[in-house]
C-alpha cells in the first residue's frame, strides 16, 4: 500500500514501526516498555477514566485512490494520499486550558535534529499561543529512554536559532536546561499533566 503527501512524495514507514517478530518485541518491551505514541495514549486514557483531560490523538485524514476489491470482506487499500500536511500529534482540554502538542523521537543520544518539525508545525503551534492554548512537545530520546516536555516557546527559539544560521539541533543539555524531564511510571505512564499544571499554575 502506497501513501502519499499532499505535493505527491511518497511516504514511507519509519524504520521502527515495521512488523518485528515476538523475540525481538520481548527483547525491546522487557527494556523499556511501549513507544512514545502508546504511552502517550494510555496516558491520555488514563486522563480520560479519571476524569482530569479530554486529550486524543489528531486523525489524518486521508484520500483513497485506488482500492483492491478482490473480495468486499479483504479490500486493500492499495494506493492513497494525504488530504493535507498534518499539524500536530494531540489535542484537547483540561480543566479549560486548550492543550495541543507534538511527541517526537531520536535516536541520537546528544542532542535532538530541528529537521524532525517542520515549519507548518511551528505555525500551526504559534497560532495556538497567540489564542493563548498551550503549545508544547513531548521529546523522547530512543536509547536511553529519556524524556522531556519542552514548551513551545523556547522550541521556538532554537527554531529561530536556526534559521539564523546557528546549530540544526538542541543539545541534550539545553533539553535538561530549559524542558522538564517526564518521569516514566505506571499509571500514568508519562504524567504531563503534572508539569504542565506546575508551569502554568491550573
Amino acid at each position: 500500500m502506497e501513501f502519499h503527501y499532499p505535493n505527491g512524495r511518497k511516504y514511507t514507514l519509519d524504520a521502527r514501526k515495521k512488523l518485528t517478530t515476538p523475540a525481538q518485541k520481548k527483547i525491546s518491551y522487557s527494556k523499556r516498555g511501549m513507544a512514545l505514541e502508546d504511552d502517550i495514549n494510555e496516558t491520555n486514557q488514563y486522563y480520560l477514566v479519571n476524569g482530569m483531560a479530554v486529550i486524543h490523538k489528531k486523525p489524518t485524514p486521508i484520500q483513497i485512490v485506488e482500492v483492491d476489491y478482490k473480495k468486499r470482506s479483504t479490500a486493500v487499500i492499495k494506493e492513497a494520499y494525504f488530504r493535507q500536511a498534518s499539524t500536530t500529534d494531540y489535542n484537547g482540554i483540561c480543566e479549560g486550558k486548550y492543550i495541543d502538542f507534538e511527541a517526537k523521537e531520536t535516536q541520537s543520544t546528544t542532542s535532538f535534529p530541528l529537521m524532525n518539525f517542520h515549519e507548518h508545525q511551528i505555525s500551526h503551534m504559534q497560532n495556538i499561543v497567540q489564542h493563548k492554548g498551550i503549545a508544547f512537545v513531548i521529546l523522547r530520546f530512543a536509547k536511553t529512554d529519556e524524556v522531556f516536555l519542552l514548551e513551545c516557546e523556547v522550541l521556538f527559539n532554537f527554531w529561530e536559532r536556526m534559521n539564523n544560521g546557528g546549530r540544526k539541533s538542541i543539545t541534550k543539555k539545553e533539553i535538561h536546561d530549559f524542558g522538564h524531564k517526564i518521569n516514566i511510571g505506571y499509571h500514568p505512564r508519562l504524567d504531563y499533566l503534572k508539569i504542565l499544571k506546575e508551569i502554568y499554575s491550573f
